[in-house]
């Protein structure tokens, strides 16, 4: 279930992310501390940070109180993380949970919990999803192989679309694998694509630009949390040009969107969280067996639909875990 968090708790929870590594270690310098390494930033993804601090409370540890977070975040560069991670390798943190492989490249003696897109085991992080091995473990959420879906879903919504472009992060760790994925689904299904790359602000504007002049019935934005922290961007220029998007994260429906189909990143950091306090209990990361999230959520934004003309069909309303009106 999503875990939601009202606007006030929510610029009091990025407040306190932000402040609080440089205030704690003269308070409580002996409580144990958690690294927490992401390649986005507090103030588009700080949801996350709430639902991790529920699954450490689920295992008994409540931050401030009996734990301390040192917190790193990229902004959306995902060449920070290297050094970042070395960051807090070099605090000895007793555990870090990170959501991109730069922890694992940086330590093989601190304790790794992950939120990995990618098959964990195909990565070579892990020897397999039950008996993970050395010290990693963690939660697979599969993101980034599901634009085989987003492109049958939109598809469905606008099957007289002739063309979709495919926008994607082409610096992202998972790149080649979302390309490759969508690429084989697009084959299979005859579906014509253009993919189009972006990693700066401009570049995802030149994106839209392209998908105007060459036409594009639709557009799949694929997965990365540089794309994530230019939602309001995206969003805009998908309405700007009357152009049917789904994407991989509720939160670009919220922001309006017109669709979204992903995994839940609430449950995943939950887990995430969980798996840390039973760490930092002294439960082995070899031991504990790496989760697979199995449920995938559909939202769509019917009052977007009708701004763009579309009907959307029975079966997918059908299947939908959230409608907006």
């Amino acid at each position: 279930m999503a875990i939601r968090i009202q606007r006030r708790e929510f610029i009091t929870l990025v407040g306190s992310v932000a402040a609080w590594p440089l205030t704690a270690r003269a308070q409580q310098p002996n409580l144990p501390v958690i690294g927490f390494l992401n390649g986005g930033s507090p103030s588009t993804i700080g949801h996350v940070v709430a639902a991790f601090r529920q699954g450490l409370g689920q295992a008994g540890y409540v931050e401030h109180r009996n734990v301390r977070i040192e917190y790193r975040w990229a902004e959306g560069q995902v060449g920070r993380l290297p050094a970042l991670a070395s960051e807090l390798v070099r605090a000895q943190v007793a555990v870090i949970c990170a959501g991109m492989q730069a922890a694992m490249a940086a330590t093989t003696n601190i304790p790794v919990v992950f939120t990995s897109g990618e098959d964990p085991v195909k990565l070579g992080l892990v020897a397999s999803y039950s008996r993970p091995g050395g010290n990693v473990t963690g939660v697979a959420l599969l993101i980034d192989v599901l634009g085989a879906k987003r492109l049958g879903l939109l598809h469905e919504v606008v099957p007289a679309a002739t063309l979709i472009t495919v926008l994607l992060h082409s610096t992202w760790p998972t790149f080649d694998t979302q390309l490759n994925d969508v690429q084989e689904a697009a084959r299979s299904v005859g579906q014509q694509i253009q993919v189009l790359r972006a990693n700066t602000e401009r570049e995802i504007e030149a994106a839209f630009d392209t998908a105007k002049e060459v036409r594009a019935g639709a557009m799949v934005v694929g997965t990365s949390t540089f794309f994530t922290g230019r939602r309001d961007q995206i969003v805009g220029l998908a309405a700007r040009d009357a152009l049917p998007t789904i994407y991989d994260k509720r939160e670009y429906v919220d922001a309006g969107g017109l669709m979204s189909y992903g995994t839940s990143f609430d449950d995943a950091y939950r887990q995430a969280g969980v798996y840390s306090g039973k760490v930092l209990g002294g439960a082995r990361p070899a031991e504990l067996p790496v989760v697979q999230l199995a449920k995938f959520e559909l939202l769509l934004n019917l009052k977007v639909a009708k701004s763009l003309g579309l009907t959307i069909p029975p079966g997918v309303l059908a299947i939908a875990d959230e409608v907006i009106e």
